[in-house]
């Protein structure tokens, strides 16, 4: 242990000098990675969208007393592996947050978890949608519904169309203040000023005074979470 305290009293401080870059220890040296080298980037947000990692997003997220869902999605935060899974990802990380009984995943044996990868090894799954139609073109509200469902949760599915902004508003600030339950929804991403259409991912806590709900954006590729308005 002397040595390996030496190894960081030595080498630690040169890694923490640089700030803003990862930095890994290893018995051998010092990894420095130097974010400016990089090439992945998220896309520009729209003005009516704060991102989450921002001190604005920060303090809302602190200021928020509807955020019990936070800490266990966050937990399980994952990014969509294709372009079409993002009802996957987010019934993934529900799933997982509920603590149902998972499938089994050879790669993790002899611990089980829900992954996007066997979402769909069960037959009751693939009774409902088969992954190859999600692959092709995504899935609905009402299915993503029948497919959680199909590994034991309990589902209330309330489209647009049969609620009210207030009802919304209510709704989802109930549950996000309750645990053991969560919100998946299903919006369209040029309404809220992104790209592409259709899009679906869990709510993790609503803001109050400002009104805004902060969505965990399973496209992580594309966009970080994100406070928005609840009227958008």
């Amino acid at each position: 242990m002397t040595g390996l305290s030496s190894f960081f009293s030595t080498f630690l401080p040169l890694g923490l000098s640089r700030c803003g870059s990862l930095v890994l220890a290893i018995a051998a040296g010092i990894i420095v990675v130097d974010p400016s080298k990089t090439s992945a980037q998220t896309l520009p947000l729209a003005e009516n969208l704060t991102a989450y990692d921002t001190p604005q997003g920060e303090q809302l997220l602190m200021e928020s007393t509807a955020r019990d869902d936070f800490w266990k999605l966050s937990a399980q935060f994952l990014t969509q592996i294709t372009q079409s899974y993002c009802g996957v990802a987010s019934a993934v990380m529900v799933l997982n947050s509920l603590k149902l009984p998972p499938p089994v995943d050879s790669r993790y044996q002899p611990y089980n978890v829900f992954t996007q990868e066997n979402f769909f090894d069960n037959p009751k799954t693939t009774a409902v949608l088969p992954p190859q139609v999600v692959l092709r073109q995504g899935m609905t509200l009402a299915e993503l519904g029948q497919l959680l469902v199909s590994h034991g949760a309990e589902v209330s599915v309330r489209p647009a169309a049969t609620t009210t902004l207030a009802d919304f508003r209510r709704l989802a600030k109930e549950n996000l203040a309750q645990p053991n339950n969560f919100v998946l929804i299903n919006y369209y991403r040029q309404a809220m000023g992104q790209e592409m259409g259709g899009h679906i991912s869990p709510l993790a806590a609503y803001h109050e005074a400002s009104d805004r709900f902060l969505i965990l954006d399973v496209a992580r590729y594309k966009y970080p979470p994100v406070w928005v308005k609840a009227a958008d």
